[in-house]
């Protein structure tokens, strides 16, 4: 089948060469002219492990196609998919302006029968405002299906070739079937594809997503109370986790949850509801609640430093949101290092994937540093604020050398207690005993 998908971010591209691999011919296309030149000659524009192979091979094998023309690409194809961003706006909501602008293109250059589906993340009622607008401009027909992703970032690869299900929302048979032909693929597999009605499939996405940071935020809390009483929230994780009914996945504690998606989702399914005069409190208490959470360890290495860190220097691993990309929005490393910096700290930052993206924002308000090592070097303290593998298993004897204090703040608690407490550290992770370690 000829697909089109308008918009090459991290949801377009990685959708695109997915439908590419089984076996369509995709057509991406995007505004920004350097991005598709690249894309043309290869250059896969954002960091996702194993994206680059599927995408090199996609180009040769002729599947994968790139494109600043709308209209050509849409003459060439049945099946539009708006892979738009919808940032939030000031006040939570999703802009819906890109998708609707591109609904409005799409209206005045089709000239025969197109499914268009919305793969964006967008507000309950959006397929509706995508057929009016195109209605505005055409009398041609046409369906709007909503087909919500669930990819995660860093195994989007992995989520796109073997989805736990596929969402589609969508009134019309003549669409239903051509989704089903196009995700036939997965459910011979045994993948199921779940049909529903476009606005229950544009909810379910914002539910789940949600869901999952009210989760990770419920499990912070436990974790800060672990810290009270004296209980190990490892202990406690694995003990919820073993119920069926919870599973272990998104209990693990931290400073926060970030992304481009759990934030944005949470404030925009908060304004929907208050859009139809309905408050979701657990939302709005997760909000809170995670927006502490990401800068709790602050005070405690102010705590350590006797109630002022002025003039100290800070080494940080990790500044992307999670590992395996280099997404920094909303990453807790950020808010980190502001309130840091408006402290007095110095920051020394190791982050081989992400430290471009920071580098653009902060410029030269940070060190970078070109090892993990590198960054403790004299450093009065480390703060882990991503848990990329690498930092696993680090040379803690070596660390103690290159360091002031041997003093760590974790984030992800990435290391068994005993480990830095043989090692002789101030060791500070979440929801568990802290390890304590006088100055040197």
């Amino acid at each position: 089948m000829n697909i089109t998908i308008v918009g090459t971010g991290y949801v377009g591209l990685v959708t695109g060469t997915t439908l590419a691999e089984l076996g369509n011919s995709v057509y991406c296309v995007d505004i920004d002219e350097k991005k598709v030149e690249g894309m043309k000659n290869g250059i896969v524009p954002i960091y996702e492990p194993n994206l680059e192979e599927m995408f090199l091979r996609n180009i040769q094998s002729e599947r994968l196609f790139f494109t600043t023309d709308l209209k050509e690409a849409l003459d060439k194809s049945e099946v539009i998919y708006l892979a738009l961003p919808t940032p939030p706006g000031e006040d939570g909501s999703a802009d819906l302006s890109y998708v609707l602008k591109v609904a409005s293109d799409i209206g005045e250059m089709m000239t025969d029968y197109k499914v268009i589906v919305n793969k964006s993340t967008v507000p309950v009622g959006t397929a509706d405002k995508v057929r009016e607008v195109i209605e505005s401009k055409t009398t041609i027909p046409f369906d709007v299906v909503s087909n919500p992703e669930f990819l995660r970032e860093g195994f989007a690869v992995e989520d796109s070739m073997n989805p736990s299900r596929v969402v589609v929302g969508s009134s019309s048979e003549k669409a239903k079937d051509i989704m089903a032909k196009i995700y036939q693929p997965f459910t011979n597999t045994g993948i199921p594809i779940i049909f529903m009605d476009e606005k229950s499939s544009e909810l379910t996405k914002y539910a789940a997503n949600s869901f999952l940071a009210v989760k990770i935020t419920f499990m912070n809390e436990i974790a800060n109370y672990c810290e009270k009483v004296g209980a190990d929230v490892d202990k406690v994780r694995l003990g919820m986790g073993s119920d069926d009914r919870i599973g272990h996945r998104f209990l693990f504690p931290g400073i926060g949850y970030g992304g481009s998606c759990f934030p944005k989702d949470v404030k925009a399914l908060i304004k929907s509801g208050k859009n139809e005069e309905f408050d979701f409190q657990i939302l709005e208490a997760t909000e809170k609640v995670n927006a502490a959470q990401k800068v709790i360890l602050v005070g405690e290495i102010e705590k350590y430093f006797g109630g002022s860190i002025e003039g100290k220097t800070i080494a940080m691993w990790g500044l992307a949101f999670k590992a395996n990309t280099d997404d920094i929005r909303e990453a807790s490393s950020l808010d980190n290092i502001s309130i840091l910096l408006q402290k007095g700290a110095k920051i020394i930052a190791y982050d081989s994937v992400a430290e471009n993206n920071v580098r653009k924002l902060l410029g030269d308000k940070i060190h970078f540093a070109k090892t993990m090592y590198e960054a403790v070097e004299n450093a009065d303290a480390l703060f882990i604020a991503t848990e990329w593998p690498e930092f696993k298993n680090p040379n803690f004897e070596l660390m103690a050398k290159k360091m002031k204090n041997k003093a760590v703040f974790d984030g992800r608690n990435m290391y068994p207690l005993e480990i830095p407490e043989q090692n002789g550290f101030y060791y500070k992770s979440i929801g568990r005993r802290t390890i304590e370690q006088n100055l040197t």
